[in-house]
């Protein structure tokens, strides 16, 4: 039995498809389409499944939408009435862009697929988010906690899942949302909603939370866990333009400039800025002032989240939670779940945002809908597009790009240790590309994270990006607890996935600068040698060569860019930055200039 799962229509579109229950391939558009966060129809990444499968549409027996479109447009109709006459942007907005496509869904899988109307199926948003985290986790039963901006009403849920069975109990609705307060965050501090939430997360260590009580003149936490916002500080709800209004900007000051550039006395102005500017102080004073804010709204966040699980745990009793939507991607918080909730065990699906709710919908119709029994466990991440050999020596050859084939494993990786160590950085594109945003060793930008001087490096020659974002360490499994504050690592599934951020031992901050944060933490990755051979293979050769079992990576793109996908797609990010060799499977492609 073949079903496919599909979410699109706001951010993230994605596809996956389901083989007798067990997951064939999954992943989102944007890869395909180079347009970051891409929400149109997932043409391509459907393309992209049913080829991994040897099928066409005709084979399915199932599709199903991750949502209930028309459950959707009643919430905005009822708030634009609730609201109007400020709403009447978001009402011509929502109807050119309702009637063009999203009204359509089934219409438009007909279409597309050439499914006959009787195969089309339709979940909620949460209960998607659910099930991409409960079904495809190691517990046979678990508590469920499922937090976002907003699905059709609803924006955070509490649950229970057993066998094969999923059910919510208990719901939070729009327009209270600890997404959309997050966002509205994000905004204020100049970075884009949807993109920039974890740039908030990375910029708040730079600063204290002393905010916090002006955050909370915003939300109201109650005695069961459940929250609401005091809607006299946004204009989400009835803005197309800004998720906060006036009354917000008195409380916090005047917004942050998406163009200011980012610095404080305590991390100087980087080099790559250029010249400090005559105001070097007063700029470093007011970037405190909004790393301030973002330290505020971070631990606010926190709080809320890990009072949400230690509520569930109360009433629920269980000891595994299952955690999903947008807002479980926060690694921080996270952590504290993990620590305070009173949950022993947690998982949370590693494309945890809109993207995943593809894979839930499938999964929810396989084992619950259908009453299949659950015979899937997602223990990794790479489900995507694989670039071979031959593929590779194509793109290679006919655009006459010089190169070194590996025949022998070892001395690939020999050759890549010899470039880490000797302060090089590495494109690396091994395997099926990741599931969700996190690069886990498929398509990473490598470096040595002994070098104190890396994260500048990556920063100026590659990334191009803001100093005050984090690197993360990818580790061997077993040595994780030796280098960060993380007990029983190996039995932590949301490290797989980059989500924890745990201490750096205080004893490793010197051996690991390049990715310890500027609060002494790390987001880092467990890696096992089953899920990820090649990668592990070679942070082990890594160690031997070092002491140090321990890499730093970040994800294989350019700023604003998607993850790269293709050979094509790699050397351009190659050609484009100051990467100095790039790995593409047996292959290694160096610059002429490297040294």
């Amino acid at each position: 039995m073949y079903i496919l799962g599909i979410s699109c229509y706001y951010h993230d579109a994605a596809a996956v498809l389901l083989k007798d229950g067990a997951l064939v391939a999954a992943a989102e558009e944007e890869r395909f389409t180079r347009k970051k966060h891409d929400f149109d129809f997932p043409k391509q990444a459907i393309k992209f499944c049913l080829e991994e499968a040897g099928i066409t549409g005709q084979d399915l027996d199932y599709v199903v939408f991750f949502e209930k479109p028309f459950r959707k447009l009643d919430r905005i109709l009822m708030m634009v009435l609730q609201t109007y006459p400020k709403s009447w942007k978001v009402f011509r907005e929502s109807m050119i862009t309702w009637m063009i496509d999203k009204l359509w869904v089934a219409t438009t899988l007909q279409t597309e697929l050439g499914v006959s109307k009787d195969k089309i199926l339709f979940s909620e948003h949460h209960l998607s988010h659910a099930a991409s985290a409960y079904l495809c986790s190691p517990f046979e039963e678990s508590a469920v906690l499922t937090v976002d901006g907003v699905g059709e009403w609803v924006t955070a849920t509490h649950g229970v899942g057993k066998g094969n069975q999923l059910t919510l109990n208990k719901q939070i609705e729009f327009p209270h949302s600890l997404g959309l307060l997050y966002s509205a965050f994000t905004a204020f501090l100049g970075f884009e909603v949807n993109e920039g939430e974890y740039k908030v997360m990375g910029m708040a260590p730079y600063g204290d939370p002393i905010y916090v009580d002006k955050v909370w003149k915003l939300i109201q936490l109650n005695s069961d866990g459940s929250f609401s916002l005091n809607m006299d500080y946004f204009s989400f709800h009835h803005s197309t333009e800004k998720t906060y209004n006036n009354k917000f900007a008195a409380l916090f000051g005047t917004p942050r400039p998406s163009k200011m550039l980012f610095f404080t006395e305590e991390t100087g102005f980087p080099k790559y800025f250029g010249t400090p500017p005559g105001n070097f102080q007063e700029m470093s004073k007011l970037n405190k002032h909004y790393a301030d804010i973002a330290a505020s709204i971070q631990k606010v966040t926190e709080d809320i989240m890990v009072g949400m699980a230690t509520h569930l745990h109360k009433s629920t009793g269980m000891k595994n939670l299952c955690m999903a939507g947008g807002v479980a991607l926060n690694s921080v918080a996270n952590t504290r779940i993990l620590k305070e909730s009173g949950f022993e065990n947690m998982y949370v699906q590693p494309a945890a945002g809109d993207g995943g709710g593809a894979l839930g919908a499938a999964l929810w119709a396989y084992n619950t809908l259908l009453g299949k029994p659950r015979n899937f466990q997602m223990d990794h991440a790479f489900w995507g597009r694989e670039n071979s050999d031959s593929e590779i020596g194509d793109f290679l050859t006919q655009n006459k790009i010089p190169h070194t084939r590996y025949d022998d494993e070892d001395k690939l990786l020999d050759a890549v240790v010899n470039h880490l160590t000797s302060a090089k950085v590495i494109g690396w594109a091994q395997g099926r590309f990741e599931w969700g945003p996190r690069a886990l060793g498929s398509r990473s930008i490598l470096a040595d994270p002994r070098n104190p001087d890396m994260k500048d490096i990556v920063n100026t020659k590659i990334k191009f990006r803001e100093p005050y974002r984090p690197f993360a360490p990818s580790v061997l499994a077993e040595s994780a607890e030796k280098y960060f504050e993380l007990p029983n690592a190996m039995n932590l599934s949301p490290a797989r996935y980059m989500l924890y951020v745990v201490p750096v031992r205080e004893e490793q901050k010197k051996t690991l600068p390049a990715i310890t944060h500027v609060d002494g933490t790390g987001r880092l990755q467990t890696v096992f040698k089953a899920q990820s051979p090649r990668y592990y293979k070679m942070i082990e050769k890594f160690g031997q060569a070092t002491g140090v079992p321990v890499v730093m990576n970040t994800s294989f793109n350019l700023k604003g860019e998607p993850i790269v996908n293709t050979p094509a797609n790699a050397f351009n990010t190659f050609e484009k930055s100051e990467m100095d060799a790039l790995v593409l499977e047996n292959f290694i492609i160096e610059k002429p200039s490297s040294n």
